[in-house]
C-alpha cells in the first residue's frame, strides 16, 4: 500500500488510485477552494465571456490588431481545454490554434524561433499556442532534447524576441496554468483508463511523470529571466479546469479596451487564482 506523499511507489497501470491522491488532487499545492465549481455557474459566466470574445474578435478584425496567447504548464494542466473553450465560437478565420509537433530535420537546422513565427498572426487575426518556443525551457531542458548551450542561448534570445513582437503592435499574453503534484497525477490515472482520453497520454508524459522537480527548478528559472515588463506571465491555478478557464478568458478582456466591452460580464479577476508573475507557483 502506498504511503500518503509517496509519489515515487504509484503505478499508473493501477486502476485503483489511493485514497490520499483522490482526497487530495483539488487541494494539494495550497488551492483555495474545497469544492469544485458548480456546471450551472460556470457555464452561466462562461456564455457571457464567450460573448465578449466575439466582441474582442471583431475589434481586432477591425482594428487590424494582432493578438497572440501563449499556453504553458505541465503536462495535464488543462492548456488544450482552455483553448478549446476560447476557440468555441470564434471565427476559424481569424483565430487559429498553434499546436506543433516534433521539429523536422529542416527545422532543427534553422533558428530556434523560426518555426514559430511563421504561425504569428497577420493583421486582424488571432493565434493561440497550445506549447511554445518555451518547449525549450521545459521538455527540452529536462529530458535533454537541446544541449545546455542551446537552452543558455534560447533564454538569453528569448526576451528580446517578446521585445521585437510586442514593439511591432502584437497585444501578448503568456499563461502558465498551474497544478499540484496530486492534481496532475490523477488526470494522467484517468486518461490511462479512460479509452477515450488514452490518446492524451503520450512517452513524453510518461518520461515526465517522475521529473517533477526537474521541471519545478526549469520552471521558476525560466520565469525569473522571462517574467518581464513587456510579456509579463501570468500564473492560474488550475486545479479546478472551470476556474482556470474562466479567469484566463477574464485576463484577457479585461486588458484590452474593445468596442463594446462590458465590464460587468466580464467581472472581477480571482486573486486566489489568477495572478502575475511566479506568485501563485508551487
Amino acid at each position: 500500500m502506498t504511503q500518503k506523499g509517496d509519489f515515487s511507489q504509484l503505478d499508473l497501470e493501477n486502476p485503483v488510485l489511493p485514497d490520499w491522491i483522490t482526497d487530495t488532487a483539488l487541494t494539494n499545492g495550497n488551492y483555495p477552494y474545497a469544492q469544485r465549481m458548480k456546471k450551472k455557474a460556470y457555464e452561466k459566466q462562461l456564455v457571457l465571456l464567450q460573448l465578449e470574445l466575439l466582441k474582442l474578435q471583431n475589434w481586432v478584425e477591425e482594428q487590424n490588431k494582432r493578438v497572440v496567447m501563449v499556453f504553458e504548464g505541465r503536462d495535464s494542466a488543462g492548456k488544450g481545454g482552455t483553448i478549446k473553450r476560447f476557440m468555441e465560437h470564434l471565427n476559424p478565420r481569424k483565430s487559429h490554434v498553434v499546436a506543433l509537433g516534433k521539429p523536422t530535420e529542416v527545422e532543427q537546422g534553422q533558428w530556434y524561433f523560426q518555426r514559430y513565427i511563421s504561425h504569428l498572426p497577420t493583421k486582424g487575426e488571432m493565434a493561440l499556442f497550445d506549447r511554445s518556443w518555451y518547449n525549450r525551457a521545459g521538455v527540452e531542458k529536462v529530458l535533454g532534447f537541446c544541449t545546455d548551450q542551446q537552452y543558455q542561448q534560447f533564454m538569453g534570445q528569448v526576451p528580446s524576441f517578446e521585445q521585437h513582437l510586442v514593439d511591432d503592435g502584437i497585444l501578448l499574453f503568456k499563461f502558465w496554468l498551474n497544478v499540484g503534484r496530486a492534481t496532475q497525477f490523477k488526470r494522467f490515472h484517468d486518461r490511462r483508463h479512460d479509452p477515450l482520453k488514452v490518446w492524451k497520454l503520450s512517452p513524453i508524459d510518461l518520461k515526465s511523470l517522475p521529473k517533477w522537480d526537474d521541471y519545478t527548478i526549469t520552471r521558476d528559472a525560466m520565469f525569473a529571466q522571462t517574467h518581464t515588463a513587456h510579456a509579463p506571465w501570468t500564473a492560474i491555478r488550475a486545479h479546478d479546469k472551470r476556474r482556470a478557464r474562466l479567469e484566463a478568458m477574464r485576463h484577457v478582456l479585461s486588458q484590452i479596451d474593445y468596442t463594446g466591452r462590458d465590464l460587468d460580464a466580464i467581472g472581477e479577476a480571482d486573486d486566489r487564482i489568477v495572478g502575475q508573475g511566479a506568485g501563485l507557483l508551487v
